[in-house]
């Protein structure tokens, strides 16, 4: 996964964040541009997510990219 650089993150579209009014600053937002990405989304909002953060971007992960399976362990 390639890291992103804050100008990176400036420049992406609100659709590419799983919670685009996080993005800002160069932290939250959970970029979810490439499968990598949609991926540490998930693995992220699972340990550090309110539900409803989780609900989201398992939501926005899965449209985007439906191939993507996460485990309920």
């Amino acid at each position: 996964m390639t890291k992103l650089t804050y100008k990176q993150r400036e420049r992406m579209s609100k659709k590419d964040f799983a919670l685009p009014s996080k993005r800002h600053g160069g932290k939250g937002g959970y970029p979810i541009e490439d499968k990598t990405h949609a991926r540490d989304a998930l693995a992220r909002i699972s340990k550090f997510g309110t539900p409803l953060e989780k609900a989201i971007v398992r939501a926005k992960v899965h449209k985007k990219f439906p191939s993507i399976k996460e485990s309920k362990s």
